[in-house]
């Protein structure tokens, strides 16, 4: 499995098993979410990649955007979610199927009113360095 496709899979499920975003937005984790979408959820967006090699070992840096949605009214559901996800990604420990975790940092959060005017729009980016095992 690719270091990217093992990063993502973990951070789906420490997403799942993190109980105050599941009371936020319960299972709602999409890579692409469906037509008849409920509000709000999560989508998983962009995924950089690019090599962070040592002397010693082939690292790889990640840069995963995810997205948070709401029509609740205003900004509060989304800071609330966008905290939850930043609560339950920096820093943890996660386990990747054939790779290692060095590094996994919450950098940067944005939310902003959306282009249709009723939808409030977040954005989590986190910085994830991986190790072949």
């Amino acid at each position: 499995m690719s270091a990217e496709r093992a990063l993502l899979s973990a951070i789906r499920e420490a997403l799942l098993d993190h109980a105050p975003l599941q009371a936020l937005s319960g299972d709602r984790i999409y890579d692409d979410p469906p037509a008849d979408v409920v509000f709000p959820y999560i989508t998983i967006g962009r995924v950089e990649s690019r090599p962070a090699d040592t002397a010693s070992r082939d690292a790889i840096e990640h840069a995963i955007t995810l997205h948070a949605w709401s029509r609740y009214g205003g900004r509060a559901e989304t800071l609330e979610i966008i905290a939850a996800l930043r609560a339950a990604l920096h820093n943890a420990p996660l386990t990747l199927a054939g790779h290692n975790l060095v590094l996994l940092l919450a950098t940067f959060a944005d939310v902003f009113r959306s282009g249709d005017g009723r939808t409030t729009h977040g954005v989590l980016r986190v910085r994830a360095v991986t190790e072949p095992q």
